[in-house]
C-alpha cells in the first residue's frame, strides 16, 4: 500500500507542474485526432483511397456506357448490324442455313448415365 501511496503522491506532484497538464492533454488530443476517432487522419486517408478506386470505376463504366451508346445508335440505324449481332451472339440463323459452333474447351468428356458412351 505504501508503494501505491508514493506513486500517487508523485503523480499528483508532477501533475501540478505548470506545463505537464497541457502536454498530456495535447498528446491525448493528437492521439485521438490522429488514430482513434472515426474522423481520424487514418480514416481520412482510407476514405481518400476508396474515393480514388470509385472514381476509377466510374471512368471505366462511363467508357463502357459510351461504347454501348454507339452500338445502340448503330443498331437503330442499320438493320444489318442487328442481324450480325443476332448471328454472332445469339446463334440465330436464316431458314436455309446451318450453324456449326466450334469450341476450344479443353475439358474432358463426362461419362453418360448408361456407362458405356461418352457424352459432352
Amino acid at each position: 500500500m505504501k508503494v501505491f501511496q508514493k506513486i500517487k503522491n508523485t503523480v499528483v506532484r508532477v501533475w501540478h507542474v505548470p506545463f505537464v497538464k497541457y502536454g498530456v492533454i495535447i498528446v491525448i488530443g493528437v492521439v485521438m485526432v490522429g488514430f482513434v476517432s472515426e474522423n481520424s487522419l487514418l480514416a481520412h486517408l482510407r476514405n481518400k483511397q476508396y474515393i480514388s478506386t470509385l472514381s476509377e470505376e466510374i471512368e471505366k463504366y462511363n467508357d463502357r456506357y459510351e461504347k454501348d451508346v454507339i452500338k445502340i445508335r448503330e443498331l437503330n440505324r442499320n438493320p444489318k448490324a442487328m442481324e450480325r449481332i443476332a448471328r454472332e451472339h445469339y446463334f440465330m440463323k436464316a431458314d436455309d442455313e446451318d450453324i456449326f459452333v466450334l469450341s476450344d474447351d479443353t475439358r474432358e468428356p463426362q461419362m453418360n448415365l448408361m456407362g458405356d458412351e461418352r457424352a459432352e
